[in-house]
């Protein structure tokens, strides 16, 4: 995998963590420097620890799937894809403006999940799971934490919220069918 792919799938990963950032940014009831830190460090977190773990089940389990692995990433980026697409497209779900470990622990892992399932392709794939950890998560924290400070500074809205969703969804189906096409005809 090259640089600038894995650079877009981790900005694709990041933007669930971005949404929730700006809104938990907009329901801040008062804004502390110390906020863009504690978003970044756990959403960051998190999205470096999951595709590790995805990595790690994809490469026991890819004795069985190498022949269908280009299929397998396909239909992997293409699912977390349209559910980003979907999810923005439904109603806004109110999140609380705290910033401690029960309000953040389950955001970081619910943002993440999708990271899980990158890491099994990335197994798949063969992608050095060190360095993708490593791009992904600093990634994330840096997209997290400026998604606070917008939303607090700025006011942005649920409509820019929205449109992260689709263009990361938007990105991840893109990956998806460009790993397709480059097995499928030999590239």
């Amino acid at each position: 995998m090259f640089p600038l792919e894995l650079i877009f799938i981790a900005i694709a990963l990041s933007m669930d963590a971005f949404a929730v950032s700006i809104s938990k940014g907009l329901a801040a009831k008062r804004f502390s420097w110390k906020y863009p830190l504690i978003v970044g460090v756990y959403f960051g977190a998190f999205q470096a620890l999951m595709p590790f773990c995805g990595h790690f089940l994809g490469s026991y389990f890819l004795a069985y799937i190498r022949e269908l692995d280009h299929w397998v990433a396909f239909a992997l980026l293409v699912l977390i894809g349209a559910n980003a697409i979907r999810e923005s497209l439904g109603a806004d779900k109110e999140t609380k403006p705290e910033f401690g470990p029960r309000q953040m622990f389950p955001l970081a892992i619910a943002t993440s999940i999708d990271a899980l399932a990158v890491g099994v392709s990335f197994a798949v794939l063969g992608t050095d799971i060190s360095v993708a950890c490593v791009t992904i998560g600093a990634l994330t924290f840096l997209i997290s934490a400026v998604g606070l400070v917008i939303g607090a500074k700025a006011g942005l809205g649920a409509k820019n919220k929205r449109l992260a969703e689709r263009l990361s969804g938007i990105i991840l189906i893109a990956l998806g069918c460009k790993i397709l096409l480059e097995h499928l005809l030999g590239l």
